[in-house]
């Protein structure tokens, strides 16, 4: 063999041999059974394809999951029973409940997480870890951790991608997510929050903070990522914080100013952002596009999309359905962001306020009154229903075309129904059809776009 056809048979030989090795991790893969008496005993031993199969019952030892790692094709797997009696893990004090430090390719799924008020986190990415990649946190029930503003369900302290974290329940903490650090170190990036029921914190529903230089990490994926928050249900009608301590259903803080991840976007769409009594329900920065949404806030305002630790950049509010008794969308920017640069276009409010600031294109606009006439049910006395009656939302301007380039399920609206040549503001395709998920404090099904 000449010396340039062994250098080309090389890469078929590395695909040959990384597909033997995950084939390998499937066929000596592993079912544990454990109780609460002997679980710990069993997570360092997990290799990759590994289940270990938590039964019904009380965890008071917590789950470390220090320096464990699966594979993409053989992910760990850590689960309680789909059904009947849960698998509680039990907050002790002085340590975080489940604990990850330097894992990847771990599944977490079907656990019950209950805090007893002691002040420590229910997940945690711990800020001593190096990074935490492909991390899945799937079907948690997390309850009780709400001892102050700084207890959270989910919260990341070090470099994390690639987490999917789909399908939790978190009621009543101090904050849901916060992902990321202060100082807008531990990157979070190129992950996936999606079908998540979040009521009632003190602070955040979710907030992922902003991020300075993204520092070098050889496992870590380089290039444009997407960070996707989709169909969650985040709510903050009872219980949050005033004052000082008000936040956001929803923040989201800018990507890197330069360098790698600085062309980062959030796709945030089909989401239902529920009443704050204290402040706005998103609060946004960066490169973001936020479409077919459903906005309800009678106690003040829906979106600002203003500087915070940088500033507005890439701004795309589309098809959004917004009601409010605050100021339903407001963009503020400064002299070091061009305003053609944020867009405002085929949203649907309802206000006693203006949209104020960006490109503002083809939008309807009406009183907080018109909602009743002009919507199915927006007083929320019965089910509140916020597709528009007959053609009353039809838009007069369609959204440009390249308002929607790129966007993920861009053509689809809140519950995945086709948009007819866009003919419509807001965050329905039209009036409702049979099945329609109605917007309510429940996680919401699954919906799908149908690709082109």
């Amino acid at each position: 063999m000449n010396t340039r056809k062994r250098h080309l048979a090389w890469p078929a030989l590395c695909l040959l041999a990384c597909a033997f090795i995950g084939l390998a991790d499937q066929a000596f893969a592993r079912l544990i059974e454990v109780t609460p008496e002997n679980y710990r005993a069993q997570l360092a031993a997990l290799k990759p394809g590994d289940t270990l199969s938590l039964t019904a019952g009380e965890y008071r030892r917590g789950l470390p999951l220090h320096r464990i790692a699966g594979t993409r094709e053989a992910p760990i797997v850590i689960r309680g029973p789909a059904a009947g009696d849960p698998a509680v893990l039990v907050a002790r004090p002085g340590a975080n409940t489940i604990s990850i430090v330097d894992a990847a390719h771990i599944h977490v799924r079907d656990l019950h997480v209950d805090g007893r008020g002691i002040a420590v986190d229910a997940v945690k990415l711990e800020g001593t870890a190096r990074w935490a990649h492909h991390i899945t946190l799937q079907n948690l029930t997390i309850v009780n951790h709400g001892a102050n503003q700084q207890i959270v369900g989910i919260s990341t302290k070090a470099p994390a991608w690639g987490w999917i974290i789909r399908g939790n329940r978190i009621h009543g903490a101090g904050t849901g997510m916060y992902l990321g650090n202060s100082d807008g170190s531990a990157q979070f990036f190129d992950g996936l929050i999606e079908h998540n029921l979040i009521t009632d914190p003190l602070g955040y529903a979710i907030q992922i903070k902003h991020q300075r230089e993204r520092p070098f990490l050889e496992n870590a994926p380089r290039g444009r990522h997407i960070t996707v928050l989709r169909h969650n249900v985040l709510s903050k009608a009872h219980g949050g914080s005033a004052g000082a301590g008000a936040r956001p259903n929803l923040l989201l803080g800018h990507w890197p100013r330069s360098g790698e991840g600085s062309n980062d976007e959030y796709h945030v769409y089909g989401n239902f952002l529920h009443e704050n009594p204290h402040e706005a329900l998103l609060q946004a920065e960066g490169n973001v596009a936020f479409y077919n949404n459903v906005l309800l806030n009678r106690h003040g305002p829906g979106i600002h999309i203003q500087p915070h630790n940088d500033v507005p950049r890439e701004i795309r509010i589309l098809h959004n359905t917004v009601i409010t008794s605050g100021p339903p969308i407001v963009v503020r920017v400064n002299e070091a962001t061009p305003v053609e640069r944020q867009f405002a276009s085929g949203n649907a409010v309802f206000s006693p306020h203006a949209i104020q600031g960006g490109v503002q294109v083809g939008n309807a606009q009406h009183s907080l009154e018109d909602a009743a006439a002009m919507l199915a049910s927006a007083t929320g006395a019965e089910a509140f229903d916020p597709h528009p009656r007959g053609d009353a939302l039809r838009c007069t301007t369609p959204v440009n075309q390249t308002l929607l380039k790129g966007l993920t399920n861009g053509s689809c609206d809140f519950n995945g129904r086709p948009r007819a040549s866009l003919r419509y503001c807001g965050a329905y395709a039209g009036p409702a059809s049979n099945g329609s998920w109605l917007p309510a404090l429940e996680m919401k099904p699954k919906t799908a776009c149908p690709s082109k």
